[in-house]
């Protein structure tokens, strides 16, 4: 990895992210249930909790892939779209949980695509060449081998997605998120599957992100990869915000312990009524409301998910 490229920091003081009350339903199942979260600028914040507690459900609120059934969504101030293009262009850019490469294009194309809401060029622009395109298009480029330098990839950048390694295929979503130049980086348990050595190097490059003043919103199952990193911690609970904390203050709470143990505790939320996950699987959208799955291994060098 070589030197960050330069990125305006932003003020200590700025609350970068403001979730206030959120809540997602899917017919009678509450996957979501007013959650309230802030990430500051240049903040690290974990988010963990057991498999379907809410955690990618929470991101895709955060997103505009879902629109909450309840609750607010701030962006420095401003309250997010609840369209997931124009949350890139205000400055919130992720990663997913499955790789969303595009298989058949190289690593440099792939980075490129994060810079189209950062590209004012038209259709027609693009399509007779123009100057202001020609200028645009280098102006990508160069941004883009930035990088691909600061992710250790620029010696790859012919390279078609499908043929990279895995790790190097989750640096190459953060490079493609990066490339939107966002304030606020989601990042969707970025280190599934990889191996010890892979994922000390996936901490160094969120903490030079950091660096950069971008604040980072992370879900991960990694437990030494979240208390060695995170500002913060907040821990869902079936769909609730049990406890938020520094990594001390949470590894210490005694129902983040009993709730990944899976012991009952009094005061652990519960869902809307004891029938409603049984009518979950009745309902499409209710599936991807349980979407934490645990990992079931390390995919096959070259695998790519759909493309987004």
């Amino acid at each position: 990895m070589t030197t960050a490229p330069s990125l305006a920091p932003a003020t200590d003081n700025d609350t970068v992210l403001r979730a206030d009350g959120v809540t997602m339903r899917f017919g009678g199942l509450t996957a979501v249930r007013g959650v309230d979260l802030t990430v500051g600028a240049g903040e690290i914040v974990g988010l963990i909790g057991p498999n379907g507690a809410g955690k990618t459900t929470f991101f895709n609120c955060l997103t505009g892939l879902y629109v909450p059934t309840e609750g607010t969504v701030s962006y420095r101030g401003t309250r997010l779209s609840r369209k997931p293009h124009l949350v890139t262009q205000a400055g919130v850019a992720r990663t997913f949980q499955n790789i969303r490469l595009f298989a058949n294009m190289t690593v440099l194309e792939n980075t490129l695509v994060g810079r189209h809401t950062r590209t004012k060029e038209g259709l027609w622009s693009a399509l007779l060449r123009s100057p202001g395109f020609k200028k645009a298009e280098r102006t990508s480029e160069e941004r883009a081998m930035e990088l691909l330098e600061f992710t250790g990839l620029a010696h790859k950048r012919d390279h078609l997605a499908r043929n990279l390694p895995y790790g190097e295929q989750r640096k190459l979503e953060i490079a493609r998120a990066l490339a939107s130049e966002p304030g606020l980086l989601l990042l969707d348990e970025p280190t599934a599957g990889m191996n010890p050595q892979e994922t000390r190097a996936t901490q160094d490059l969120v903490l030079a992100i950091r660096a950069q003043g971008i604040a980072v919103l992370v879900i991960e199952h990694d437990m030494r990869f979240i208390f060695n990193m995170c500002d913060r911690v907040a821990v869902l609970v079936q769909g609730q915000k049990l406890v938020e904390g520094t990594a001390d203050v949470v590894q210490a709470d005694e129902r983040v312990i009993a709730a990944y143990l899976g012991t009952p505790v009094d005061d652990t939320p519960t869902p809307d009524n004891a029938t409603a996950p049984a009518a979950a699987p009745d309902a499409a959208a209710a599936s991807d409301a349980a979407d934490e799955t645990a990992p079931t291994g390390r995919p096959h060098q070259g695998q790519t998910g759909d493309t987004p």
